[in-house]
């Protein structure tokens, strides 16, 4: 059975959850960002029981046909943003259409209605954040960040993190109460 878990956004939630659900006794067949899939097929009350396990780890069991596309598309983007080392001249309708096997516009729209922003809004905002990691590191230019998060120019993104932050790449470097988000919270 596959279980479609919100807020799985990194290779420590999915140690978290391989580990609670091996702790309750499941097999897990395979396991991945937004999702696990176990051998067996549990009852409504254990898989209340795994929804509040779940829920004690800050994770989500989501139940809704909708919500679980739009994790799906949220794990796809963090994926492709924050865990892949090529560069991320990426077209995300693309990719998301051929992953998930529907119409990129469906998508979208379904998208849009659960979280109330779009999906190119959100891109940008998972790009924000990768770029405050780089910055934060220090080890790159401007120019080096904008190249592997697939922006046309440091210009673009100089422009877009200022929109997004209020400030500027240095401001933000030279700024120590400014931190990262959690992915998870990131919308």
């Amino acid at each position: 059975m596959k279980l479609f878990i919100k807020n799985m956004v990194c290779n420590r939630c999915i140690k978290v959850v391989r580990d609670e659900l091996t702790n309750l006794g499941y097999s897990i067949v395979d396991i991945e960002l937004g999702s696990v899939e176990i051998k067996e097929n549990p009852s409504k009350e254990e898989l209340k029981n795994i929804a509040n396990i779940l829920e004690a780890n800050g994770f989500e069991l989501i139940e809704d046909s909708k919500k679980k596309i739009v994790e799906q598309i949220k794990n796809i983007i963090i994926t492709k943003i924050h865990y892949s080392d090529s560069e991320q001249d990426i077209i995300f309708s693309k990719v998301i259409e051929k992953e998930l096997g529907k119409d990129y516009s469906q998508l979208s729209k379904i998208f849009s209605s659960i979280e109330q922003i779009t999906i190119e809004h959100f891109i940008i905002l998972q790009k924000i954040e990768k770029v405050k990691e780089y910055l934060r590191y220090g080890e790159m230019t401007l120019s080096e960040i904008a190249y592997l998060l697939g922006y046309k120019s440091v210009n673009h993104l100089s422009n877009q993190f200022k929109q997004y932050t209020g400030l500027t790449a240095t401001q933000f470097k030279e700024a120590t109460q400014h931190k990262r988000k959690p992915l998870d919270q990131i919308s």
